[in-house]
């Protein structure tokens, strides 16, 4: 499949040429998975092109750090500097942006000590699952691959190495003529997708899984609950049964790329009516009304360019 890359890219301080941001082939995370990184997203509104919840996303990446003993040699302020920096240069409004830091060229063991290389790069993204999902939806599968169990590989952690895991579950479910596939946790419970967290909705309300059940705590995901909880929605955290799926209303999976995308099946089973419910629909006007400004951001999620 072709690619079509941006010109720009910010990478250990300075813009480059996209053709110059280079790696030695021996660089540790290559071989070891020893990068973080973010998925960031910035739209168009009525007052400029803005960042969403960049301030958050960089306090991910550090404390995803801090976990894996990476040391960031830039401050947050100097990264949403290259963050604005890279999408200006690259003349972009609306697009997705990807700091990543990561062990670079130094020693070759497990813990060798090498140092951090860090980048960001930007590209327009439309919808993740396809340019027709946010509206009809797609239809997904429990994958047979589960998430890490706990104390194994930290989940609450954004990091290259853990997306082996949703690498195989998104695989499988492509080769299986599924939109995306869905998690278990190692206790048999309901985790994740792939690359995005879930709701189910029960007589209209909202029921997610918690932190303990191997997900990253998306902050799409805190987006949505924010935006429930103020639109009189009640939000749940709980443990949640592989058969809730089948029972459930409505589903819905979101994520700085996947957004807010409905599930019309799971398993070849119709969920609610086979289309994104009201709770969806709504959840989806919320969240893009804060970018076309139908929704106040009263949070200051949104970030100028």
């Amino acid at each position: 499949m072709s690619q079509n890359y941006p010109e720009w890219i910010w990478q250990n301080g300075q813009i480059k040429p996209w053709r110059e941001a280079t790696v030695h082939v021996m660089a540790h995370a290559l071989h070891y998975g020893s990068s973080v990184f973010e998925g960031i997203r910035s739209y168009e509104t009525p007052d400029g092109a803005a960042i969403f919840r960049l301030t958050d996303h960089l306090k991910r990446l550090y404390l995803s750090a801090k976990i894996y003993d990476i040391e960031i040699p830039y401050s947050m302020d100097e990264l949403a500097e290259a963050c604005r920096e890279v999408v200006k240069k690259n003349d972009f409004k609306a697009a997705y942006l990807r700091p990543v830091a990561f062990r670079g060229l130094g020693g070759f063991g497990l813990s060798a000590e090498c140092p951090t290389d860090v980048a960001v790069a930007t590209w327009p993204m439309g919808p993740y699952l396809g340019p027709e999902a946010l509206e009809n939806g797609i239809d997904a599968c429990v994958s047979s691959w589960q998430r890490f169990a706990p104390n194994t590989i930290p989940a609450g952690a954004k990091a290259g190495g853990n997306y082996l895991s949703g690498q195989l579950i998104a695989r499988e479910a492509r080769r299986l003529g599924f939109g995306e596939g869905i998690a278990l946790a190692s206790t048999g419970l309901l985790s994740e997708g792939a690359g995005e967290n879930l709701f189910l909705v029960f007589d209209g309300a909202l029921h997610t899984t918690p932190a303990s059940a191997s997900i990253l705590a998306g902050i799409t995901r805190h987006t949505l609950m924010t935006l429930a909880r103020e639109e009189g929605i009640d939000v749940i955290e709980r443990d949640l049964p592989r058969e809730y799926l089948y029972l459930a209303d409505e589903i819905l999976m979101c994520g700085t790329a996947a957004e807010v995308t409905p599930i019309r099946s799971v398993d070849g089973k119709k969920i609610g009516t086979g289309k994104g419910g009201p709770i969806t629909r709504r959840l989806q006007e919320l969240y893009f009304g804060l970018f076309n400004g139908k929704t106040a951001d009263r949070w200051g999620w949104l970030e100028p360019l």
